[in-house]
């Protein structure tokens, strides 16, 4: 991958420090060099040395490589934030070092397949959008019924490596890249997790259609939340089957109340109640007024006990793709890579003494390497 220039360099510098707060004066002083110099390494009249660098990244919070490498050469991008167009430097960040890992590692291991799915047309109207969900369902394996369960595996499976992390309540809830083969969504852990399985879905969604992203969305406001809205029900029908959910329903209303079906639904499909509520209401299942109700429901402690619920976490952080991570394996058992390149990889989710141990050489077996 080509390092990047002076110039580029310093304003990767520059851009850490103001998304740190930092004055110039400020940054200069912790790393102890004159101001003068921090200005001209910003402006890229002035090289950094590898020990300066090395100190400027241990005070902004980044790591050496985000300063001196080029951004991963990705097809398209997406964000899917609260705010729509509001930057996300967290979730950014992790996307772009994701997107870096994973590039190094299939370069590395050719274990690591990256199959890449013909993208799809965009859905013009909602029965569009729920024929790609059925079709992209069967893709994944399932049928037109059975909830979207194991989403990490399933979603590799076509090419998309899922990556969760807690992020914090004021990141965007996920962002992805289309790398030139497969790619990589990075998912906010610290949502619920019914709003991390849709998320997750959400990305999938823009995957599958190879969709563009745009941060400029003063351009086309009306155009984007638009393609938005058919993005959340492409999510929504992959998590709840139309058929599946209706049929569920049904069965679940004749005999329990509302609040009752909405519980155990919820618990069997993996959603929280506001996902629940918006399908079955553009399904025509419920009212306006039990689409309130729903919506206010929260599943307690009782309700596990008394319907026999099983509690599920899925993609708890940190959760890293199972293939990603039996490749990193593969590198370490082959010694390509060290112990602390494993865990670096691995985004600090693992210790070196979680590693397997390698097995010792006899002492001849220099002479193979010489």
């Amino acid at each position: 991958m080509r390092l990047l220039d002076s110039a580029a360099i310093g304003n990767r510098i520059a851009e850490a420090r103001k998304r740190e707060g930092l004055t110039q004066e400020q940054l200069a002083t912790a790393i102890e060099i004159d101001r003068s110099a921090l200005a001209k390494m910003e402006s890229g009249t002035r090289r950094v040395s590898a020990l300066e660098l090395s100190a400027i990244a241990i005070v902004l919070g980044e790591r050496v490589e985000w300063f001196v490498r080029e951004p991963p050469k990705a097809v398209v991008s997406h964000r899917n934030t609260q705010a729509p167009g509001t930057p996300s430097a967290i979730i950014d960040r992790k996307l772009e070092r994701a997107a870096w890992n994973v590039e190094f590692v299939a370069r590395q291991d050719s274990g690591l397949s990256l199959s890449s799915v013909e993208p799809r047309s965009r859905p013009r109207s909602n029965d569009e959008v729920e024929s790609h969900a059925d079709a992209v369902r069967a893709l994944l394996g399932l049928n037109r019924a059975e909830p979207f369960a194991d989403m990490s595996r399933r979603v590799s499976e076509v090419g998309l490596l899922a990556f969760v992390f807690d992020l914090g309540p004021d990141a965007a809830d996920a962002a992805s890249l289309l790398l030139a083969q497969g790619g990589v969504a990075v998912i906010n852990g610290h949502l619920q997790v019914g709003r991390r399985r849709l998320a997750l879905a959400h990305e999938l969604g823009h995957y599958v259609f190879a969709d563009e992203y745009s941060i400029d969305w003063r351009i086309d406001d009306r155009d984007n939340e638009a393609w938005e809205a058919r993005i959340d029900r492409f999510a929504r029908a992959l998590l709840l089957p139309s058929d599946g959910l209706t049929r569920r329903w049904l069965q679940l209303v004749e005999r329990d109340d509302v609040r009752t079906a909405a519980v155990k639904i919820a618990s069997e499909f993996q959603v929280d109640m506001s996902t629940l509520s918006r399908r079955l209401t553009e399904l025509g299942a419920i009212s306006g007024e039990d689409d309130r109700f729903i919506r206010s429901v929260r599943t307690t402690r009782a309700d596990i006990v008394d319907f026999n619920l099983v509690p599920r976490d899925e993609l708890r952080p940190i959760c890293l793709a199972k293939s990603y991570e039996a490749a990193i394996l593969r590198l370490f058992r082959s010694e390509i890579i060290s112990p602390a390149r494993a865990v670096d990889l691995l985004f600090e989710s693992w210790d070196e003494s979680e590693l397997p141990t390698l097995p010792t050489l006899p002492e001849n077996a220099i002479w193979d390497f010489v």
